[in-house]
């Protein structure tokens, strides 16, 4: 009788033991939420660590999964988060479409047609989704991935089956791709290079919200959004932009995914851009604050049926 006691005491204390480890478990689940760190190096003391508390301050409390990329060659700034986490590309992918085209070119030695010259333009300017398919499925992917094999962009993943909108990048190839856009480099000629930007800096009004939010009013602004709504992972909302004049040299890519609404992840990334360009650029006179439009003025991204 004694033993039988003894027996279910012991069976009872690692039961109650077990019911205390749950409260331990349940109080480390916050901690996963945490906002994640941001990475930033730089050759100009106390930028990086200023950078790094004002970028984490601005992704605190957003709901979401946000991927970061600063450089600045200026002060030898670099900023990162989540560098090499992969998200369905949107529009952005636009920027890489012209690149490979005018790579492309460059390789046979041709100017580009008057035709190629039109869609280019609405594909980046208006984000133009027809003129992008038409490129898209003119270069095919074979040259496609021989331009991401020439700029190193490892990382990037082409959609399949004419969906370029599903084209996987990374905030590391993104700022590959910024990079040699705006400087000098064995891929991409001079003239190339000026005409992306030209472009870039031609995006229509309504579609230069994002990572220009904040930007010094003495920078050139260089910008490629996209957006696009799928049953996983909500909205994708992504900005990449280039900053340059008035003493400054700057790229920031910020990828988001998991938002509720487009204007959601559109605040995100301007929270984001904001700290940047304050830091980066503290005494010159700042932008209107960019808004997004009350719709967006491009077609969705095709995406296959159902998803």
């Amino acid at each position: 009788m004694t033993h039988s006691i003894s027996r279910r005491a012991r069976v009872l204390a690692a039961a109650v033991g077990a019911g205390l480890l749950v409260p331990c478990v349940a109080a480390a689940t916050p901690a996963a939420a945490a906002t994640p760190k941001v990475s930033c190096t730089s050759g100009r003391s106390g930028l990086a660590a200023k950078l790094q508390k004002d970028i984490t301050a601005a992704l605190a409390g957003r709901k979401g999964t946000v991927a970061v990329g600063l450089r600045d060659r200026t002060t030898n700034t670099t900023c990162t988060l989540r560098e090499s986490t992969a998200y369905d590309s949107a529009s952005v992918v636009k920027v890489t479409v012209l690149a490979t085209l005018l790579w492309d070119a460059k390789k046979h030695d041709r100017y580009l047609t008057d035709r190629e010259s039109s869609l280019a333009k609405a594909m980046i300017t208006r984000s133009d989704n027809d003129a992008t398919s038409t490129l898209w499925k003119q270069l095919g992917l074979t040259k496609v991935k021989g331009f991401l094999a020439a700029a190193g962009m490892t990382q990037t993943k082409p959609g399949t089956g004419g969906y370029w909108g599903l084209t996987q990048i990374t905030v590391r190839d993104e700022q590959k791709l910024l990079g040699l856009i705006t400087a000098k480099n064995s891929v991409l000629s001079d003239s190339s290079r000026a005409y992306i930007l030209k472009l870039m800096g031609q995006v229509v009004s309504s579609q230069r919200w994002g990572t220009p939010a904040g930007a010094p009013s003495t920078v050139a602004v260089h910008v490629k959004n996209g957006w696009l709504q799928r049953a996983t992972h909500g909205w994708r909302v992504h900005s990449v932009g280039t900053f340059n004049g008035g003493g400054h040299d700057y790229m920031i890519t910020v990828l988001t995914q998991d938002n509720s609404t487009m204007d959601y992840g559109v605040a995100t990334i301007q929270n984001i851009a904001r700290a940047i360009h304050k830091d980066l650029a503290p005494t010159t006179r700042t932008a209107h604050r960019v808004t997004p439009p009350p719709r967006p003025t491009e077609a969705f991204v095709p995406v296959p049926p159902g998803s």
